[in-house]
């Protein structure tokens, strides 16, 4: 078994408002080994980013663990060592917010070489050349263009140039490729690919995009209104779907291929929106929408299991007595 370079347990992140209590984030619990791409996949709501943001430091979780090859950090970013810092990098959704437009890229890139100590100030821009050439941009064309002056895949590709100049172990990646052509995702998925080959690199992949993990995740997780509710390899997942909202899911996902179609699930009526997070339905979260609910349903609340070697679900057909 590989080494496991994140832990996750019972992570919960609540946020007070006027409204009442938004559960973001809701008890999950999961882990990513070295070298994997775990792909957390959930509608609008259903709580990855904020788990992401946890992860990187953004958020102080309200309760729970997160563990980084053995130590603890969940204190949050500002209380982690500067050595931490460098190990764990996020590469954004929308790279024209999370790059300074008044910086050209290589002041953007020496950033992270200058803050993290990496090499010395006259070393600075050759390191920076040789990250635009690992991210397959050339130096003398984009040293010094600002990224108003970038396509938004190239953005992308000076963002994930900024997570990979400290070295880093595990890299969160925030639905990198939605805010860009289907032309240009395919680009930057190429690319990630590469780079964890040569590198070593370990992903936390955020996305709603269930098709794209198909090709890119070592497993998938779905997230449901702040909870996990299935975790499995992703053959298996695919194959053998057992939660009534992955099957949801599963069914929607267009597909152009007879091997595509074999795996596909019957069709499953997705039956109205996500609850909001503030009003979480009692019992089963997801017993509103689904077409499989039984009585117990709206009563018990069931827990993440194990139903086969590393196949969890949450779902009381599976839950054993209590």
């Amino acid at each position: 078994m590989k080494d496991v370079v994140l832990e996750v347990v019972d992570l919960k992140k609540y946020f007070p408002t006027k409204r009442g209590t938004v559960k973001a984030v809701d008890g999950v619990s999961f882990t990513v080994q070295a070298g994997e791409t775990l792909g957390l996949v959930g509608e609008s709501g259903s709580g990855k980013t904020t788990t992401a943001h946890c992860i990187i430091g953004l958020y102080p979780p309200t309760s729970g663990e997160l563990r980084f090859k053995g130590q603890d950090i969940s204190r949050g970013f500002e209380r982690r060592p500067l050595s931490l810092r460098r190990e764990i990098r996020i590469v954004f959704q929308d790279p024209g917010s999370s790059l300074n437009p008044k910086r050209h890229v290589a002041q953007i890139l020496s950033v992270p070489l200058k803050v993290h100590r990496i090499v010395g100030r006259g070393e600075r821009l050759s390191k920076v050349r040789e990250l635009l050439e690992m991210v397959e941009l050339p130096p003398d064309d984009y040293l010094y263009k600002t990224p108003r002056a970038l396509g938004g895949g190239e953005m992308q590709m000076v963002a994930i140039a900024r997570a990979l100049a400290t070295s880093p172990s595990l890299v969160v990646l925030d639905e990198p490729t939605s805010a860009l052509d289907v032309s240009v995702q395919a680009k930057i998925i190429s690319l990630l690919l590469r780079l964890q080959s040569e590198l070593g690199l370990t992903y936390l992949f955020i996305t709603h995009d269930l098709s794209l993990m198909r090709n890119v995740a070592s497993r998938v997780a779905i997230m449901y209104l702040g909870k996990l509710a299935e975790i499995a390899p992703t053959l298996k997942f695919f194959r053998s779907p057992l939660h009534p909202y992955t099957k949801m899911l599963l069914s929607s996902v267009p597909v152009v291929s007879p091997e595509e179609r074999a795996l596909k699930p019957e069709k499953v009526v997705s039956r109205g929106e996500i609850p909001s997070p503030v009003n979480v339905p009692p019992g089963c979260s997801f017993h509103l929408r689904c077409p499989e609910k039984g009585e117990a349903c709206s009563q018990l609340d069931p827990t993440l299991q194990e139903i086969e070697e590393d196949h969890f679900v949450r779902c009381l057909q599976f839950q054993g007595p209590p």
